[in-house]
């Protein structure tokens, strides 16, 4: 089979201690300290394998997300700038759909002909996290398309426990293309799912919800707001296109942060009173958050979701005479967040789908990742079959 495949040279920087766990397993808990030289190439690979418990897909929509952008930018050292956790070479890609072609012995919930979406975050169910019901921070993690081989391949073996059968969401559109493309949205919506309403616990309809950053994660978090009934949302981005997006998902104002002082946009907005609720998916909370602290209502609240390995300056004085609270938020599993979100869309009341800008069979998957680069699009997708 072909997939597109990420080497890069393992050369940790001067300054970085490798951890014992690190060199016995070749994983970088911090990517862009350790991995040098990325290079993306679209290449055969030997066909996956299935274990008992496993299924084997057909892949038919992997989307590209912002890490896979930050696997193939680098500094000027010429490091990646993903900060997580890493292992290389491997298939990346991880937003995806397809269908099931073959079950293992030991799978019995799903069949051959299936539809579904899969998770990212292969948790293990045995250690002291995940037993205690904290799947997205799992010991023994492993990450399709991080540490293990992804989505932007024609086949990939998984875990029968991580998929999701999609079932509504096809009859939902009558489409088959459109509904594989449409569920392989649902991994990027549950991480801010998972972030705004599991973490965060979400916020009361009306309440007023800002979103820095309008990628494919601030684009979901606008949706999601709009359809849990926020009364304002407003949205910060650089990117043009982008904005035009959040408008179409519900975005009431949507402005770019280099044109205006964003405290002062939304204290006017408020008329005084401060936004109850704020996602950060820019990835620069060392710039966004100390204008949603400046602009937090009595209560509020701020999420975290962008990745970015920065200190962040954060005037606790002002949290703490407002009531607010900072969470941070890491994943997607667990917590129903791959069936709400699957139900969400199926109802009607959650379509990401004009988000989805840019189409690119699997041969061109590289030019798909750097057309990601330009950050105009909304949702870049690669079809491997």
């Amino acid at each position: 089979m072909k997939g597109l495949v990420l080497n890069a040279k393992w050369e940790p920087r001067h300054d970085y201690k490798v951890s014992d766990w690190e060199e016995e397993t070749g994983k970088a808990i911090t990517g862009s300290s350790v991995w040098r030289y990325p290079k993306l190439e679209v290449t055969e690979r030997p066909d996956p394998k299935i274990k008992p418990d496993q299924i084997l897909l057909q892949v038919k929509a992997c989307g590209v997300c912002g890490s896979d952008l930050h696997f193939y930018e680098t500094d000027s050292d010429g490091y990646m700038l993903y900060p997580g956790l890493t292992k290389f070479p491997s298939i990346t890609g991880h937003e995806l759909s397809g269908k099931v072609v073959e079950v293992g012995k030991e799978v019995q919930d799903l069949k051959v002909g299936d539809m579904v979406t899969v998770e990212e975050m292969i948790w293990c169910g045995h250690c002291t996290p995940c037993r205690n019901g904290f799947p997205n921070h799992c010991t023994n993690l492993e990450e399709i398309g991080f540490t293990i081989d992804g989505g932007f391949a024609n086949y990939i073996a998984i875990g029968a426990k991580f998929a999701w059968k999609i079932n509504a969401i096809a009859e939902r559109f009558g489409d088959e293309k459109k509904a594989y493309e449409v569920a392989a949205l649902t991994e990027p919506t549950c991480v801010s799912y998972n972030a705004m309403f599991s973490r965060a616990g979400g916020f009361k309809p009306g309440h007023f919800v800002c979103v820095f950053g309008a990628g494919p994660i601030g684009l979901a978090a606008v949706g999601l707001a709009e359809a849990a009934g926020a009364g304002k949302i407003v949205t910060f981005d650089v990117s043009k296109e982008r904005l035009e997006l959040a408008k179409k998902l519900g975005s009431d104002y949507v402005y770019d942060p280099r044109d205006v002082r964003a405290a002062e946009v939304l204290m006017e907005l408020s008329k005084g009173e401060g936004f109850n609720f704020y996602v950060e998916a820019a990835g620069a909370p060392h710039i966004t958050v100390p204008e949603m602290v400046k602009s937090i209502a009595i209560n509020g609240k701020i999420v975290q979701i962008g990745r970015a390995a920065k200190e962040v300056p954060m005037y606790l004085e002002t949290l703490q005479v407002r009531r607010a609270q900072v969470y941070g938020a890491q994943g997607h599993s667990g917590d129903e967040n791959f069936p709400n979100v699957i139900r969400m869309v199926a109802s009607g009341r959650l379509d990401l789908s004009p988000i989805i800008t840019a189409r690119y069979q699997l041969d061109k998957a590289v030019e798909a990742i750097i057309k990601g680069t330009e950050r105009v699009d909304g949702k870049v997708m690669v079809y491997p079959n």
